[in-house]
């Protein structure tokens, strides 16, 4: 029997309070900021609160953070995002991050992406996920395209990153397209 959230290589778990490090890390490294619309450093006590509120119901939190592990470990690699969740139009935003770039391009955000796709149309229902990401982000796009992510819009000089607004480009993926 498969289960929902482990793949052949990694696996996906609810946040921990030993994730503190690791969350703080992501949340306060300004290269990050640029995809998360962060401008602002979290404390620990911020993120410690935030930990202990994320054990909350997606239908209530309207969100789902998740680590992304490597099998055989049980330290996060990365964090994959389900938030806008909108149970009532059935849709929902997907972001997904791995932290170290060593870490990238192996195959991890792939899986990840594939286990939170199939977690989202099978057990929470949902007609539509979207996905928000930079016009020049190709690793990002790439990895959205390659599971039928569609692009349906791109929202012109959307964000201002050091001294320069950026295109963002709608991505959208919807069930019976699969």
């Amino acid at each position: 029997m498969k289960l929902t959230l482990k793949g052949e290589n990694i696996f996906l778990r609810a946040l921990e309070p030993e994730d503190l490090e690791f969350v703080y890390a992501v949340e306060n490294d300004e290269f990050i900021w640029e995809v998360s619309n962060t401008q602002t450093p979290y404390s620990r006590f911020l993120i410690r609160d935030y930990l202990k509120n994320a054990q909350q119901d997606i239908y209530e939190a309207k969100q789902l953070r998740l680590a992304i592990c490597k099998k055989g470990t049980f330290l996060p690699v990365g964090l994959i995002d389900i938030f806008e969740f909108d149970p009532r139009n059935n849709r929902a935003g997907i972001g997904i991050l791995i932290k170290n770039p060593d870490n990238r391009n192996a195959g991890i955000g792939t899986e990840a992406l594939e286990l939170l796709i199939q977690y989202a149309f099978k057990n929470l229902n949902l007609h539509q996920l979207f996905a928000n990401i930079d016009s020049q982000n190709e690793a990002s796009i790439r990895l959205f395209t390659n599971f039928g992510f569609e692009q349906i819009g791109i929202k012109k000089d959307w964000n201002f990153i050091n001294g320069k607004y950026k295109d963002e480009v709608l991505f959208q993926l919807i069930k019976n397209q699969l």
